[in-house]
């Protein structure tokens, strides 16, 4: 009798405990495994103040980045491996501001950032400060927008002209 209590309170506080958990859930299937690690080492605040002190860097005539192994409306399953793809500019971590020179992000189901806006650092705002040119996704099923954003050392967006959108279906 007192095994049976003992698991009937135990299984009421988990379920009391989990009143979020589809929420929860749904958010960390949308989660890059290199999401957590990224930021190790970068005082991202501290890179904010950085940036509001200094020009914006100087975008290249014909920069562009792109998704070299998916196109627009591609059936995918998940994980999704992304690739990014880069010309005009290079790709280095994230720490220092440089000339010609960022590290990618990718936006689940977002917009590209207006010029000179700090990249927010979510589940849905995945940064490759490391200088990542390739990821895996776990996205839920259904159709999810997939927005591949540039930016400076500081995680300072580019723009338009570095970012670009596709719509995968995740089968």
């Amino acid at each position: 009798m007192k095994k049976i209590n003992v698991l009937a309170i135990a299984l009421g506080l988990f379920v009391a405990s989990c009143g979020d958990a589809p929420k929860a859930t749904e958010e960390k299937e949308m989660q890059s495994e290199e999401m957590h690690d990224d930021h190790a080492g970068h005082d991202h605040e501290a890179m904010m103040e950085k940036a509001a002190e200094v020009a914006p860097v100087a975008i290249p005539e014909g920069a562009r980045v792109f998704f070299a192994n998916l196109t627009d409306g591609q059936k995918v399953k998940s994980p999704v491996k992304v690739q990014f793809g880069v010309e005009g500019m290079e790709v280095e971590p994230a720490g220092e501001l440089h000339e010609g020179k960022g590290h990618h992000h990718i936006i689940i189901d977002g917009a590209a950032l207006e010029r000179g806006t700090a990249v927010p650092a979510d589940s849905l705002n995945i940064h490759y400060g490391k200088g990542q040119t390739e990821t895996e996704l776990i996205l839920p099923k259904g159709e999810h927008t997939l927005t591949m954003q540039f930016a400076d050392g500081y995680h300072q967006s580019y723009g338009a002209q570095m970012s670009t959108t596709i719509k995968v279906i995740v089968e």
